[in-house]
């Protein structure tokens, strides 16, 4: 059983009837999983535990001796306004929820109301809360530029700012408890972004994955949420689902955009609800664990489509990072190039080959339609066909159908059959060019794929912007 406490901030009751404060702990904690939870029954000592630190929700009772809830919703929204508060009355007083909103209560309930209801009320404020903060650490990360926990992201293998843009988006959601959407191409490394995700929560529980692409109903419904004995025919033994193994941890769906309408339905009450039922049971089981998605598709053009709900989409997009394919950070390709050279080489008990001086700039204009799975493919070939001093290309050339042909035909005249020849700037600045878009716009790629010095290309690109603008 997972011992952290839910919600990250303390949720402070206060009510001078103790069987009141009992129950509404009891419904919150059986209802929704609420443990980080303050009971207290002098309204007058609220300030002082709120001045402590650690309070990001109170449920104030209306009409209490020394503090009326009113008086201290007014102190609180001075004082310590990042406090959200929740009024509950005995009876329904129309005046008295209108002057305590416009104070700015979050909401208003009365005690004969269905538990449903404030807890549901409760549940809001907690997501409202946790959005707040999130998008407070996202732009302090965003504008700090600076990675608190760089070394879960030690795996990953990039010079991309863009990458580093989702490694600090990452870390400013990854304590959150709503549900997060990793997007990107087959192949971009969505798996390895996941669990630098689960490394940064802070979650002692397990990182659990499940491929649910083409699961149907059943055994969706089996995987997840376990069953009991009995179950089904065959079902001798009670079973886990994998909700229950990540317990404390988080709950990695691959493939989503590949589920099926009625497992979307089951998904989305699981989501919604926070709860679910083991086959073949009538007790509820709480979701106690993070919960991400990913899916190389388009959900939004599925939706769009009709294959998968809107409901289920908004809910799952509460935060959602997109991984950009490799095409568009090619500065990483000479890192990732080496990286999988001594990986296979000490895979296959070989000598690291050296690599090809053109190997780099052929790989570079190449679209790799299969991401980093498909250049790490690549290399492993090469390296397993390798057998003198430098890397075979044969099987890449083969590929990407460049390196060759650039090799051998640089010393053919590229402008014999034009009717103008250009100039030496329009050559100069053709070249410069193609290979800044080769490269992905990375000025040190480009020099590289030019045979020039990096600062030689970077005055060149200053002395052109120069020359636009005169």
């Amino acid at each position: 059983m997972n011992d952290t406490p839910f919600p990250a901030f303390g949720i402070l009751l206060v009510d001078d009837e103790p069987a009141w404060l009992r129950s509404l702990s009891l419904t919150l904690e059986s209802s929704a999983g609420i443990t980080n939870l303050f009971l207290c029954q002098d309204s007058r000592e609220v300030l002082s535990l709120v001045e402590k630190g650690g309070i990001g929700l109170a449920l104030l009772d209306l009409t209490m001796p020394g503090l009326s809830g009113e008086e201290l919703l007014g102190r609180l929204a001075e004082r310590h306004p990042e406090v959200a508060v929740i009024i509950v009355s005995g009876v329904n007083q129309i005046d008295a929820a209108v002057r305590c909103m416009k104070l700015g209560a979050f909401d208003y309930y009365v005690k004969t109301d269905e538990e449903d209801r404030i807890v549901g009320g409760v549940m809001r404020a907690i997501r409202m809360i946790e959005l707040r903060e999130e998008n407070r650490a996202v732009s302090s990360s965003l504008t700090s530029q600076a990675l608190a926990h760089p070394e879960a992201f030690a795996g990953i293998i990039t010079r991309s700012r863009a990458m580093f843009s989702v490694f600090a988006y990452i870390e400013a959601v990854a304590r959150s408890s709503q549900p997060l959407l990793v997007t990107g191409e087959s192949g971009v490394g969505k798996e390895n972004v996941v669990r630098a995700v689960h490394a940064v929560s802070g979650r002692e529980g397990p990182f659990v994955a499940v491929n649910v692409a083409g699961l149907d109903d059943t055994v969706f419904a089996d995987t997840l949420f376990g069953h009991v004995r009995g179950a089904y025919t065959g079902a001798e033994a009670p079973r886990k689902g994998m909700i229950e193994e990540a317990a404390g941890g988080t709950l990695f769906l691959d493939e989503i955009g590949d589920l099926s309408v009625a497992c979307q339905v089951k998904l989305l009450r699981l989501l919604q609800e926070g709860e679910y039922f083991a086959l073949g049971s009538d007790l509820p089981k709480r979701l106690r664990a993070r919960v991400v998605v990913a899916t190389h598709c388009d959900l939004g053009a599925q939706e769009a489509a009709g294959r998968f709900r809107r409901d289920l989409y908004y809910r799952l997009r509460t935060h959602q990072t997109r991984i950009p394919p490799l095409r568009e950070r090619r500065e990483d390709i000479e890192p990732l190039v080496r990286h999988f050279v001594t990986q296979a080489a000490k895979a296959m008990d070989k000598p690291v080959p050296a690599l090809p001086r053109e190997l780099i700039a052929c790989l570079a204009g190449y679209a790799f339609p299969g991401n980093i799975r498909e250049l790490r493919a690549m290399i492993f070939d090469a390296v397993s066909v390798t057998t003198g001093p430098t890397l075979a290309l044969a099987g890449i050339e083969a590929v990407v159908g460049g390196c060759a042909t650039c090799r051998e035909s640089a010393p053919a005249n590229l402008f014999a059959g034009c009717d103008r020849l250009p100039t030496f700037i329009e050559a100069a600045d053709l070249l410069v060019t193609e290979a800044m878009a080769r490269a992905g716009g990375n000025q040190t790629l480009a020099a590289r794929l030019l045979g020039i010095s990096q600062p030689a290309l970077s005055k060149r690109l200053k002395s052109r912007r120069a020359s636009d603008v005169t």
